[in-house]
């Protein structure tokens, strides 16, 4: 029998061309970005042949939505579509190789589960995994040992807590307690947007048997130790919920892990974290770091050698870029680990590192940083520490690397996504300066968009600066028309506009309506040096707002097809701020769009669940009241507020409160600006349940439309 695409041509039947007039490409819908699958983090195996991740498969309502664990061979092309490894409700997550290859470890909540519990998975029988853990308060972040018959992991403890059945009794006699309330005695008590319990990490080790399952008991390596009694003892992250970001030592002896000891100084000092051992025997951690830096990710390369890690440096600067240092390992000796005894392998490039790993020769570190609205593979020596460019890119960015342990060539697999294209996992490919997809989850799909590439151009500032602004152009651009410009914000401040998929702010749902969307990575943006980050500190708004105006100005000239007439602002966080800036500052925008930004420095100052650094950034405490608490605050301003500003905000939203949203909305009510104010009691500093999101965007889309009018028209209020 004849195919039938053989049988049309033999008959002369027509047969449609791929991307004619009849598969015309559509804009984009909330629907479109929300329900795309999203491809997490992929994890490599030890001999670089097959790679895990897990995938969301988005649902307007949570319980629909589910994540699942998939794998996928690297072969450059793969040879067979990835499979799906889990099918149970809730996600996987910490997903961590055994040394063999055979087996998985991870942390997931399943039925029977109060909290997440770790799961083990044997490739080579197959079937359901089966739990090792039944922890009150979870298990966390695995670890293999070097020979793969032990696991360690993080959990946490509750205050007076001896053993596991002390944390049973407890939460018990607190889930049976009538009253209601939250007591602290020290700073912070907050985070994003969670109150922060008075549970301490644990650190355990588990042995598994040699059918894979759990040998005994977890052991425990801290409690009752000098360390966890410390009052300001905590992991990465805050508080008991947090992992220790553990690693075990080649010889499998013992285990280096990050802690802080002064996390109760958060009020009015940068805390730090070191590094400790612990022998696998158990006794007092010795502190291996002797200094107020911030270390994290400790890891070995396979040769068990050297001991790399990320490095925050303590200063009097508010950002400063992650390193990499390389130390020479020859067992635990206390105060050992000093820069002085340090290589310094990423410096010389003056980016901020994103993730990293070390190929198996142990003589190569690839790792990622951004650069100029991209994240880029770079590479250096472990011993001589010159980093350069890998390869460039001029689209997308690369992130979530991982290399093969135990594989005889490197192999590298990432998560690559564009402004155009929702992340997938790929293999990097050195020699060709690119890389190869091994999914494609959602590539149907966004065949169907009408998705342009946004046009990158820069600009020097009014104080000699180069800026660096992306533009993206509605479906149907047609360039002979005239479109509004929406100048869209970032938040951060020390992130970037970056050349991504985004669903939170997402450039081409934005721009549909018939907007040209601005993003501009003002003066405070990572991406461009240590320096450019830094130029902020005691200039928060007024300098960044200059930079905002002057890339519209400079769009406007250089782009015929943007009506200069009909401008709109917005952003979130600190957008939010500067968007509340331009409002103290100019008239130039038809509209503003403010979500979680502040209004008052002040009082944002007192209610965030960070504080120090605001005020070193400020210039000192708020009652000295420098210069910028009086001439950077927008609210002292508010006599002049004239721009009608839509305010959003998540009421569970801890890092900017509602207060500063509630009293930017007085403040624009008391003026009678035009204004209109939308509160999701359900949402923290982001809005991140479908049905909401949704209804952002369409606030968001008719606050635009209300003051700015349709394309190719003069249409829309004036303020």
């Amino acid at each position: 029998m004849l195919k039938p695409l053989l049988c049309a041509v033999l008959l002369g039947i027509a047969v449609p061309a791929w991307g004619s007039a009849e598969t015309a490409k559509q804009p984009i819908t909330h629907e479109d970005l929300w329900l795309m699958k999203r491809v997490g983090a992929p994890s490599v195996s030890p001999d670089g042949a097959w790679a895990v991740f897990s995938v969301t498969e988005a649902a307007y309502s949570e319980k629909d939505q589910v994540t699942d664990l998939w794998i996928v061979s690297t072969d450059m092309p793969s040879k067979a579509a990835p499979r799906r490894l889990t099918g149970t409700a809730g996600g996987e997550s910490g997903v961590e190789w055994s040394p063999d290859g055979t087996r998985l470890v991870f942390s997931a909540k399943r039925e029977g589960d109060d909290t997440a519990q770790l799961y083990l998975l044997d490739l080579r029988a197959g079937g359901e995994a089966q739990r090792l853990t039944q922890l009150v308060n979870g298990a966390r972040a695995p670890k293999f040992s070097p020979d793969g018959k032990r696991i360690a992991f993080s959990s946490s403890d509750y205050p007076g807590a001896k053993n596991e059945a002390d944390n049973r009794r407890i939460e018990a006699e607190r889930k049976a307690r009538k009253w209601n309330a939250r007591i602290y005695d020290g700073f912070p008590i907050r985070n994003w947007d969670r109150w922060l319990e008075d549970r301490k990490p644990r650190l355990l080790v588990l042995d598994l048997s040699e059918a894979g399952s759990a040998a005994g008991d977890p052991r425990e390596l801290l409690r009752d130790s000098a360390l966890v009694r410390e009052p300001g003892f905590a992991g990465r992250g805050g508080d008991g919920g947090d992992s220790l970001d553990a690693t075990w030592t080649p010889d499998g002896k013992g285990v280096v892990f990050v802690a802080s000891t002064d996390r109760h100084t958060a009020a009015f000092r940068f805390t730090s974290s070191n590094l400790w051992y612990v022998s696998l025997e158990g006794g007092e951690p010795l502190k291996l770091s002797g200094d107020d830096h911030s270390w994290s990710q400790p890891t070995f390369s396979p040769d068990g050698k050297t001991l790399l890690v990320g490095i925050d440096r303590k200063s009097d600067k508010v950002y400063m870029p992650s390193e990499l240092v390389a130390l020479a390992w020859d067992g635990p000796k206390s105060g050992s680990v000093t820069l002085q005894r340090g290589r310094e392998i990423t410096r010389g490039i003056d980016r901020s590192v994103t993730s990293f790993a070390i190929t198996p020769d142990s003589r190569t570190v690839y790792f990622l940083a951004e650069e100029a609205g991209h994240e880029k593979v770079f590479e250096t020596g472990l011993i001589d520490g010159q980093p350069r460019l890998a390869f460039d890119i001029k689209t997308g960015v690369y992130t979530n690397l991982s290399v093969a342990t135990a594989s005889r060539r490197p192999v590298l697999v990432a998560n690559f996504e564009s402004s155009t294209r929702p992340p997938e996992v790929v293999r990097i490919d050195l020699a060709r300066g690119s890389h190869v997809a091994l999914t494609r989850f959602n590539d149907a799909k966004v065949g169907t968009l009408d998705l342009e590439p946004p046009r990158h151009f820069w600009f020097t500032s009014g104080q000699g600066r180069r800026i660096h602004n992306m533009l993206v152009v509605p479906p149907g651009f047609d360039p002979s028309k005239k479109y509004p410009l929406f100048v869209v914000i970032h938040g951060g401040p020390h992130t970037m506009w970056r050349e991504q998929w985004v669903t939170r702010w997402n450039y081409h749902l934005l721009a549909k309506p018939g907007y040209v969307v601005l993003l501009t990575n003002y003066s405070g943006s990572t991406g461009f040096g240590e320096t450019f980050a830094q130029t902020i500190q005691g200039d928060p708004l007024r300098t960044p707002g200059a930079e905002l105006n002057e890339a519209a100005d400079v769009a406007i000239r250089d782009y015929p097809f943007i009506d200069g007439n009909r401008q709109c602002a917005g952003g979130a966080s600190y957008g939010g701020h500067l968007a509340n800036w331009l409002q103290a500052t100019t008239t130039r925008y038809r509209c503003l769009i403010s979500h979680a930004g502040l209004i008052n420095l002040e009082s944002q100052w007192g209610t965030s669940d960070t504080v120090y650094g605001r005020e070193v950034n400020n210039g000192g405490p708020v009652w000295d009241q420098g210069p910028v608490w009086r001439e950077q605050n927008p609210i002292r301003y508010a006599a002049v507020f004239k721009t009608p500003t839509l305010v959003t905000v998540g009421e569970r939203d801890f890092r900017v409160p509602l207060n500063n949203s509630l009293e930017y909305w007085t403040v624009l009510q008391r003026q009678q600006v035009p204004s209109r104010l939308v509160v999701f009691p359900d949402e923290n500093h982001w809005i991140l349940r479908g049905d909401n999101s949704r209804l952002f965007y369409q606030e968001v889309h008719d606050w635009l439309a209300r003051w700015l009018g349709s394309p190719g028209s003069s249409s829309g209020s004036m303020p």
